[in-house]
């Protein structure tokens, strides 16, 4: 049996179309039929993602400053409309996202977020592709900013500004 999928997209998006024709080139020489499909932003979300109708995807995720995922990953959260489309469930995923919930100990709460991601690792309910490259910039009254793996807004609550403008 020939094995082939659809993968959707967003129109709008160069970087998904770009990894979808890397996807497609790559698995076609090894025998596998990709058909891409690239839809507009609503007609995608309410006819394919929130009635999961679909083989294969291309998203991407933003989180903000606060590391919660709940949304995304809970067991409780498969519901036409909600972000967990995928419908994964781990009762141990959804004791640590409520447990991340619960608790304002920044120390724990890494402990709980970091073992929380192993196990999203180890299930492999997506498939990672990359994390786009960015190049910030901000002006340089900005102090405090800590570049990381994770960007440089991870710590934008101690970010302090010098200056005259300052006052403002």
């Amino acid at each position: 049996m020939p094995f082939a999928f659809t993968l959707l997209t967003n129109q709008g998006n160069a970087e998904r179309a770009k990894a979808a024709e890397i996807i497609q080139q790559g698995l076609r020489e090894i025998g596998i039929q990709v058909e891409i499909r690239v839809l507009e932003w609503q007609t995608l979300l309410h006819q394919f993602i929130d009635k999961k109708q679909f083989e294969a995807i291309i998203m991407g995720w933003g989180v903000g400053l606060d590391p919660d995922i709940y949304a995304i990953w809970h067991s409780s959260k498969t519901k036409e409309g909600e972000f967990n489309f995928i419908s994964y469930q781990n009762p141990r995923t959804d004791d640590l996202l409520t447990q991340g919930r619960e608790t304002c100990n920044q120390e724990e709460r890494k402990k709980i977020y970091q073992e929380l991601h192993r196990l999203i690792a180890e299930d492999q309910p997506y498939t990672f592709l990359y994390y786009p490259m960015a190049l910030p910039i901000v002006h340089k009254r900005f102090k405090g900013i800590e570049p990381s793996p994770i960007g440089i807004q991870y710590n934008l609550p101690q970010w302090k500004i010098s200056g005259n403008h300052a006052e403002r």
